[in-house]
């Protein structure tokens, strides 16, 4: 889906400003100069808008595994090939240098002990020093909420799309509300119970009146679109309950992605509007490579500043085009290394996970893309 693709280069990049933007106030700091932030929209809503479009895509990629025998394990080999090497390297590499360099962990929560570090490559949430529930590479927070999905989904699918979808309403609902009602949880269940879970059901639901043949007409779409882009930008920059102030929005930018016919060969022939052809291919390849986007503009920006400081270009730049710099400077990184990282460790890791079946044996159907 092409424009689920577009909208998920959105969601990264929104989070590349989101960061940028501190990098930027540390320009402007170190060279006196000023610089204000943008509050156009609430950049960390990226995040908000990854977790709705993941709810979607787990419950639509399925189809062919719902109630197959073995599609627990399938689902699961699938998921962590794809999202465990990236993010085991991208935390050993922030573990080192963290190690070579220490500065680099001031306002991290201190250096990491053996067991943090151990919770943090399992996806398990744990407590820092300051007692944050982070883990060692702060990123991954988003991916603790990702991987808890993906178990409670694993023990859906053994029931049809409509059971497994249920059964995540159900499991989350009680979560949330134990979480509500239960002080004192420990912190594992208190972290999974924050509303922020129900962003992933408003996914699912979308997956699920999808494939009841529910359409919607493109003024519809585009007023969903454009509705969800107006909550962003009249959503407080820190809510009080952000499933409501930016998962709502979000869930409005996906429906309007998914909730009509796809046709992406309209798109990649030029067939619809040719001048915006090549800015959708670009789109969907950023869509592709989102994941290497979010977990490595860290390190991009943190370098591209260094770099504009030790060169003398930052007092000339000025903080907001330093800005962009940095931002643009993410991009080629993030498409390089999905294409020359990502994608072969996943390969190599499915390879090991689920391997292909005899000669002549017939394989059980998988997500595509999965």
């Amino acid at each position: 889906m092409i424009l689920v693709q577009a909208l998920r280069a959105v969601a990264a990049v929104l989070v590349v400003i989101h960061h940028a933007q501190n990098e930027a106030a540390i320009l402007a700091a170190r060279t006196d100069t000023v610089f204000h932030p943008s509050t156009v929209l609430p950049w960390p809503a990226g995040v908000d808008v990854f977790f709705v479009i993941s709810g979607f895509i787990i419950v639509h990629a399925a189809g062919p595994l719902y109630a197959r025998p073995g599609a627990r394990r399938r689902f699961i080999a699938h998921r962590i090939a794809r999202l465990v090497p990236l993010y085991w390297l991208v935390t050993g590499l922030y573990l080192a240098l963290g190690f070579a360099a220490p500065a680099l962990l001031s306002g991290e929560g201190g250096a990491p002990d053996g067991a943090r570090a151990l919770a943090s490559f399992l996806f398990w949430p744990v407590a820092r020093a300051d007692g944050a529930v982070l883990p060692l590479y702060s990123l991954g927070w988003t991916l603790n909420y990702e991987m808890a999905f993906y178990a409670l989904f694993a023990l859906g699918l053994g029931w049809s799309r409509r059971g497994a979808v249920t059964w995540l309403v159900g499991a989350w609902a009680l979560i949330v509300l134990a979480g509500r009602l239960l002080p004192g949880l420990p912190v594992p269940l208190a972290f999974w119970s924050d509303p922020i879970v129900l962003e992933f059901i408003l996914g699912a639901g979308l997956a699920a009146i999808r494939a009841e043949g529910f359409c919607l007409g493109a003024s519809a779409r585009i007023a969903l679109a454009m509705a969800g882009f107006a909550g962003l930008a009249v959503a407080p920059a820190e809510p009080a309950v952000r499933f409501l102030a930016w998962g709502l929005p979000a869930a409005c930018l996906v429906a309007a992605a998914v909730l009509g016919r796809d046709r992406p060969e309209l798109v990649r022939s030029g067939g619809v509007a040719p001048a915006f052809a090549p800015a959708f291919a670009l789109a969907e390849r950023l869509g592709d490579a989102s994941y290497a986007l979010y977990l490595l503009h860290p390190f991009v920006l943190r370098a591209g500043r260094e770099m504009l400081l030790r060169t003398g270009l930052a007092p000339l730049l000025g903080p907001w085009p330093s800005l962009v710099l940095m931002v643009a400077l993410t991009l080629p990184v993030a498409l390089l290394a999905h294409r020359v990282v990502e994608r072969p460790l996943t390969r190599l890791v499915r390879a090991r996970l689920d391997p292909a079946p005899p000669a002549g044996a017939a394989r059980p159907a998988g997500p595509p893309g999965g």
